[in-house]
């Protein structure tokens, strides 16, 4: 008989770990495997990325009301969902005053405590050999589903992140395994749990070279990328958030002109953090030259028509994109975040630079000058392979 697998996600918007999750479930063997996937709500550009293998299960409303706007929830009779989602937010403002934290990374710990007794239970599904929560809040499949074994993934640096851990420890101790995208990765959440060392399974995001080579073949609008004779492009793909430091990347783009060189850095990418990014290029002057392309259904013909890509981030677990740019040939530039090192080889298939402006922008004009290491880069890049579809084995290991 197949195995059953579960397994929970919020949405499918474009992102890093949603981009890994498309990648596990393309490279699932489902003559092994019966898959069915909750996305708590049935939205994003990649919803049509699924395989039809995959069994998607309906909507419910209470998991979707998690981040839809309250006055929706309210209005659609989730009561109790907004309920623990206000004491949530009050708990999150407690906890950032009295530690100097982030408010807004708090407050999803205080969802897993005070939204999830709210939800209906899922274990009317049955049992499965695997229940798999992608991304927080966590116990949701700790406490509503039912399975013979429970993982849940690791997709940042948890050692930037100012936490609770006394409300966390005990959500992540519930699971039989906790699986690790990066070794750097391991590091920075055993920093804040230590004791959880034997539950840690390194799995790297899977991505498959063929798809991301064919997805770059797409068309695209030229006037989103003119081709200018003699002008540097670069690209950076990611969510507008904190770590990714799109706001800070216009002023090593300001740097970078100021040191007379000529190029324009293109973003493809959305978030909540777009208005501060317009306002870096506006203090900065900008406009012409740091350009936001907005959400793209596939950004890998934009990473292609440019000539570098570049990870800007304070912090990463492990850049899905800066591979996929890899893939592609493409020389890629990365800051020197901890978890960098996992990420590619200093000088051999990519470059790391300083983690602020001024180092960053002083590193990579050095980059854009040395046409002789981008094209060792480059050379390196065509012989390597990229993909790692062989990952999805160790599942078969653990369910065997």
């Amino acid at each position: 008989m197949k195995k059953r697998i579960f397994i929970a996600i919020h949405y499918l918007e474009i992102g890093g770990a949603e981009r890994s999750l498309i990648g596990l479930l393309n490279a699932l063997n489902y003559t092994k495997y019966d898959v069915d996937l909750l996305v708590y709500q049935h939205h994003g550009e990649f919803m049509s990325l699924i395989p039809k293998e995959v069994n998607l299960l309906p909507e419910i409303g209470s998991y979707a009301a998690i981040e839809k706007p309250m006055k929706t929830a309210l209005k659609e009779g989730h009561f109790g969902v907004v309920l623990g989602r206000l004491f949530a937010k009050w708990k999150a403002k407690q906890f950032a005053k009295k530690h100097k934290g982030n408010e807004s990374i708090a407050v999803f710990q205080y969802i897993h405590t005070y939204v999830v007794p709210f939800l209906p239970s899922l274990r009317h599904l049955g049992e499965y050999d695997l229940a798999i929560s992608f991304l927080i809040p966590h116990n949701i499949v700790r406490d509503k589903v039912n399975a013979k074994q429970k993982w849940a993934w690791i997709h940042t640096d948890y050692s930037f992140l100012n936490l609770d851990t006394e409300v966390e420890l005990p959500i992540w101790s519930a699971f039989n395994k906790i699986i690790s995208i990066s070794e750097d990765v391991t590091k920075g959440f055993l920093s804040k749990f230590p004791t959880l060392k034997d539950r840690i399974l390194l799995i790297e995001n899977i991505l498959s070279e063929q798809f991301v080579r064919e997805q770059a073949e797409m068309p695209i609008n030229n006037d989103e990328i003119p081709q200018v004779k003699g002008q540097l492009k670069l690209c950076s793909v990611g969510r507008f958030s904190y770590p990714k430091a799109f706001d800070r990347a216009a002023y090593i783009c300001k740097e970078l002109i100021d040191k007379g060189l000529d190029l324009v850095w293109y973003i493809v990418g959305y978030g909540g953090d777009e208005h501060i990014i317009r306002k870096a290029i506006e203090e900065t002057g900008m406009q012409d030259q740091f350009i936001l392309l907005g959400k793209k259904e596939n950004p890998y013909p934009y990473i292609k028509a440019c000539d570098i890509y570049v990870q800007p981030s304070r912090y990463e677990g492990k850049a899905v994109t800066v591979r996929e740019a890899q893939i592609l040939c493409k020389p890629v530039a990365i800051t020197a975040y901890p978890t960098s090192t996992s990420q590619l080889q200093n000088g051999i298939d990519g470059i790391i630079i300083p983690n602020d402006v001024d180092g960053a922008a002083h590193e990579l004009a050095i980059f854009i000058k040395n046409k002789g290491l981008q094209n060792q880069i480059i050379d390196y890049l065509q012989v390597h392979h990229y993909g790692n579809e062989e990952e999805v084995k160790i599942i078969d290991q653990y369910l065997s």
